[in-house]
């Protein structure tokens, strides 16, 4: 099926907006949880109690630890640290996003794909959108907060590499059952940089607001986003779902800047059009040739 009926497509939205989002979420729950306490407990609501309920995947034990240390310690323990004073959240939601390149990279490095003219277009238009980033670094957007980013954003693509190499299987039992092996890693390293007073003193002090930001996070963008986003995917083609993401970092930048107060300078507003326009090129460019292909035929 290549036209999505409204119903999925408003699922697909759903998604996309809680992904999006959730840059706000994060932010909120920072300002009483430390970053790493935070990403120890949002992967541990992940695994309990779905673990119980979803039996584990038939992959190799290092690929699912390997996605689990990626994941968890790479993508969200960075990002969360960066978010953290570090980088406004709308403009995580867009840097993060330049996954898309680091993955093309590491597929070109892992199994020897070439980089075709499209892509190298894509990622020149992108990295000229961080470049714009970067030049306005200040006290809200750090030079370390785009690093860190940028490494959580590698970190994501390695998984990726990962996952496609588990195979065809039930990704949400994935996502579950790679989150063993993030909790007691991200748990050792918040007691390592926060110390166990501190841990004790967040957990008991946290408003019920920041556990809803928790559980958000864990079941609401990892349990229901990956459940929902890879049913679409089995039941449409991927030129039909894929390019909604493009949507993410736009409901990023809203919502920081509608619920947060960022503002969204010219600067800003350039960069963002220069990264997404780099991900339209990458998403869409194959799509757009196919059919160019086919109508000559026709």
């Amino acid at each position: 099926m290549s036209r999505i009926s409204p119903a999925h497509l408003l699922l697909a939205l759903a998604v996309v907006v809680v992904w999006g989002t959730n840059f706000v979420v994060i932010k909120a729950a920072l300002h009483e949880l430390p970053p790493l306490l935070f990403a120890t407990l949002r992967f541990l609501f992940a695994l309990l109690p779905a673990m119980f309920f979803l039996p584990r995947p038939r992959v190799p034990l290092a690929n699912l630890a390997g996605y689990g240390l990626l994941i968890g310690a790479g993508q969200f323990g960075l990002l969360y640290i960066a978010i953290d004073r570090r980088i406004s959240p709308g403009l995580a939601s867009l840097v993060v996003q330049t996954q898309v390149f680091f993955t093309i990279g590491l597929a070109m490095w892992l199994a020897g794909e070439r980089l075709r003219g499209f892509q190298a277009l894509a990622v020149l238009v992108a990295a000229a959108g961080l470049g714009v980033v970067g030049w306005h670094t200040d006290t809200t957007t750090t030079v370390a907060g785009l690093g860190l980013v940028l490494c959580a954003a590698a970190s994501w693509a390695a998984g990726n590499i990962l996952s496609k190499r588990a195979g065809n299987i039930n990704m949400v039992a994935y996502v579950v059952w790679s989150s063993a092996f993030s909790v007691p890693v991200l748990f050792v390293l918040s007691l390592a940089f926060d110390g166990w007073d501190r841990i004790a003193h967040s957990v008991q002090q946290a408003s019920w607001g920041t556990w809803a930001a928790v559980a958000w996070q864990s079941w609401a963008n990892s349990l229901f986003g990956y459940a929902a986003w890879n049913w679409l995917l089995s039941r449409y083609t991927a030129a039909t779902v894929t390019p909604l993401a493009l949507l993410i970092p736009v409901f990023g930048m809203g919502a920081s800047a509608l619920w947060l107060g960022e503002p969204l300078p010219g600067w800003k507003l350039l960069a963002a059009a220069l990264v997404i326009g780099g991900l339209a090129i990458n998403i869409l460019w194959p799509t757009l040739r196919a059919g160019r292909v086919a109508a000559a035929r026709t």
